[in-house]
């Protein structure tokens, strides 16, 4: 059984898969932090100084009764339960940004990746010997046996 798993995990494919996860985890961090760091600042900038990470609504108030606090942080301090929506439209855009990348990763791979479609035939068989002749031929030139069109 020992055996059977080590060829299991020598075989290119599951190989290839976990490279593709630890690549794909490491290139998913990124994006997160292009989102979060670069690319959320500048949105809430645009539409009024909103920070999408703090935008919440607090669902039931904490210990001590309070229902307004500044962040999500101090909500959960205090024991409030919250909806993070905010947090939420992070990870939704996150998660566009790198389908998109994947999409256009993938699409760069398959333009190099294509196959030329084969080439139209130019010739034929004899019908008779079984020879190959060109297709505009109406004779068999091995045979000379007649050949329809």
């Amino acid at each position: 059984m020992l055996e059977d798993f080590k060829k299991f995990l020598m075989r290119g494919n599951v190989v290839d898969l976990a490279v593709g996860v630890i690549i794909g985890a490491a290139f998913g961090k990124i994006v997160s932090s292009l989102v979060d760091d670069i690319l959320m600042p500048v949105v809430g900038l645009a539409i009024g100084g909103i920070d999408f990470s703090n935008l919440f609504v607090v669902l039931r108030p904490g210990a001590d009764g309070v229902t307004s606090f500044a962040t999500i942080a101090a909500a959960k301090e205090a024991g409030a339960a919250t909806l993070n929506y905010g947090l939420f439209i992070n990870t939704t855009i996150t998660f566009l940004i790198v389908a998109a990348s994947i999409f256009v990763v993938v699409r760069a791979i398959a333009r190099f990746d294509r196959k030329e479609a084969p080439a139209a035939p130019t010739t034929r068989d004899c019908p008779q010997c079984r020879m190959s002749v060109p297709l505009a031929a109406t004779r068999c030139g091995h045979c000379t046996s007649a050949i329809a069109a």
